[in-house]
């Protein structure tokens, strides 16, 4: 009995502990990023893109109402020259999703010029995105639009891969899937920190 005792007592103090280690490494990320974040437009300082990053299509091609308010605030900044272009990042891993082309098609839909919208098919998380958006783009500075509950994670993940970034929230509304999204995103703040130390490892 008192083996057993000892196990659960070791079971509770490790689970404990990992509370502390995703809410502490939470609380640091949004301590680092909130001076990048700007949430009046009028203060917002003017960057050449707009970097949209992906979430859910709906099978006929709509957006989600998350990925909607993603493409309308990026909109919003565009019509009133904040950015002069899009970068659209997602994921089109197979023939049957597509979340670029989605965005893509609205934006145009809504008479953006097609020269003026960047595609990046291969934006399949948060981390690939950024990480693309410098290797591949090469985009020295930019405004990432996201919801508030996703920009720091984002913009720490940017700032560590040396990326001039500020960050703009989306339109806030209220999401069915909200509560589950914000505690997946102190989850994802442990992946972030584990793929910085793979590219750092990498470099040397």
């Amino acid at each position: 009995m008192n083996r057993l005792k000892k196990i659960i007592r070791f079971i509770l103090i490790i689970f404990a502990l990992g509370i502390l280690v995703i809410w502490g490494v939470s609380i640091y990320i949004q301590q680092v990023t909130f001076h990048s974040i700007y949430e009046n437009i009028e203060t917002l300082p003017a960057k050449n893109t707009a970097i949209v990053l992906g979430a859910s299509v709906h099978s006929d091609g709509k957006l989600s109402p998350i990925l909607q308010d993603r493409v309308d605030t990026a909109l919003e900044l565009y019509q009133k020259g904040k950015v002069k272009s899009f970068l659209l990042s997602g994921d089109n891993r197979t023939d049957d999703y597509n979340e670029v082309s989605a965005m893509r098609n609205y934006l145009l839909d809504r008479c953006v010029p097609e020269a003026n919208i960047f595609i990046d098919p291969a934006g399949l998380d948060t981390f690939d995105s950024m990480y693309r958006s410098k290797k591949i783009y090469e985009i020295p500075n930019a405004v990432v639009v996201t919801q508030n509950f996703h920009l720091p994670r984002t913009l720490f993940i940017a700032q560590n891969l040396g990326l001039n970034y500020i960050g703009f929230p989306a339109s806030a509304r209220q999401y069915k899937t909200e509560k589950g999204l914000i505690r997946r995103e102190k989850l994802a703040n442990l992946k972030a920190v584990f793929e910085l130390l793979l590219d750092w490892t990498r470099r040397d």
